[in-house]
């Protein structure tokens, strides 16, 4: 069996959870990183949905690409859906990424269902800010979240700037409280 790609963009970037052989910066162009998706448990709840990332369209994204082996595919595919499939608002592709090499392959990735009710389609900065800034579910705060992912992106040397932004907004306005 031939190895196989995953790529990651957000938690699975610093705590992938499978078995793998590499891992390398990786890019995936048509899709962006974003906080397009309510989330009614971890960081939120029905009443005040937290927002959480998906994979939405438009852009391109940087992310990690994780190697691996051949043999292990059903164990990891079935990990990764576990994970990721549990209220299918996201959708199992495979896409081309190209590696920081330059090489291109087809890498198994989540891309956001923009027809699921979680779906919360291109949100503007402000509109982000508030709804994070509101939002607290079983994981905790959501701007715990949001800070989180921008420490972890920063040290993997990824920049996002409009999450980075969001961010420092957060910062701002738990300041001012």
């Amino acid at each position: 069996m031939d190895d196989f790609w995953v790529f990651g963009y957000g938690s699975l970037m610093w705590r992938p959870g499978f078995a793998h052989v590499e891992t390398c910066k990786a890019r995936l162009y048509g899709y962006r990183r974003a906080l397009c998706i309510r989330s009614h448990v971890h960081r939120g709840t029905p009443d005040r949905p937290g927002l959480v990332l998906g994979l939405d369209r438009g852009g391109s994204c940087l992310g990690l690409a994780f190697r691996v082996p051949g043999e292990l595919e059903g164990e990891v595919v079935g990990y990764l859906r576990k994970r990721e499939l549990v209220t299918n608002v996201y959708l199992e592709r495979r896409v081309g990424i190209r590696l920081a090499s330059g090489a291109s392959v087809t890498a198994l990735t989540y891309v956001v269902d923009r027809s699921h009710g979680q779906y919360a389609g291109s949100l503007d900065i402000d509109h982000a800010v508030r709804q994070v800034h509101a939002s607290v579910g079983q994981s905790g705060p959501n701007v715990e979240y949001v800070r989180n992912t921008v420490e972890h992106l920063k040290a993997l040397d990824i920049r996002d700037h409009w999450l980075e932004t969001v961010a420092a907004r957060l910062e701002m306005a738990a300041g001012s409280l």
